[in-house]
């Protein structure tokens, strides 16, 4: 019984399945992952009737352009080569970024700028950088409470721009 208990064990907490032979009547273990779609501070405006479904696809699209784009900072080292130096003007910049990043870039920042220059803070910092609501009202300097109805302006524009219906 102990064995057949510790077996079940191991099969459970095996990645790749079970490594020793199968114990009879035991099948493979499913595994199940829970996804929490609200972790992001939009989804979680989302889940609360803050912004609607047109606001909250408008910010999801925004923010899937920045990530495409490889807009966020970089967090570890940088192990490309160094810039050959060419002739007498020193090094010459190196163009690394593929089409579909340029165009990610170019949707991301014609997106922003049709937001308009003072919704633009707030929509990078809650829809791209994931800060919540009050850590962006207090950074701004605004009123507690006035990010929320900012940003549902921000997201209504960044969704004509998408032209999201």
């Amino acid at each position: 019984m102990a064995i057949r208990r510790q077996a079940r064990l191991l099969a459970e907490r095996a990645i790749d399945g079970p490594t020793d032979p199968p114990v009879r009547g035991l099948k493979r273990p499913v595994r199940s992952v829970t996804v929490n779609l609200a972790e992001s501070p939009l989804g979680w405006l989302r889940a609360r009737g803050f912004v609607t479904q047109r606001q909250f696809d408008a910010g999801e699209r925004l923010r899937l352009d920045w990530e495409r784009g490889h807009l966020a900072p970089r967090v570890t080292m940088a192990w490309d080569s160094a810039p050959v130096a060419s002739g007498r003007g020193g090094a010459a910049p190196r163009a690394d970024l593929s089409g579909a990043q340029i165009d990610a870039r170019r949707r991301f920042n014609a997106a922003i700028a049709s937001a308009g220059p003072g919704l633009a803070d707030i929509l990078w910092r809650v829809v791209c950088s994931g800060e919540g609501m009050r850590e962006a009202e207090t950074a701004l300097g605004w009123p507690a409470r006035a990010g929320k109805l900012v940003l549902t302006f921000a997201l209504d524009r960044v969704a004509d721009h998408y032209r999201i219906r």
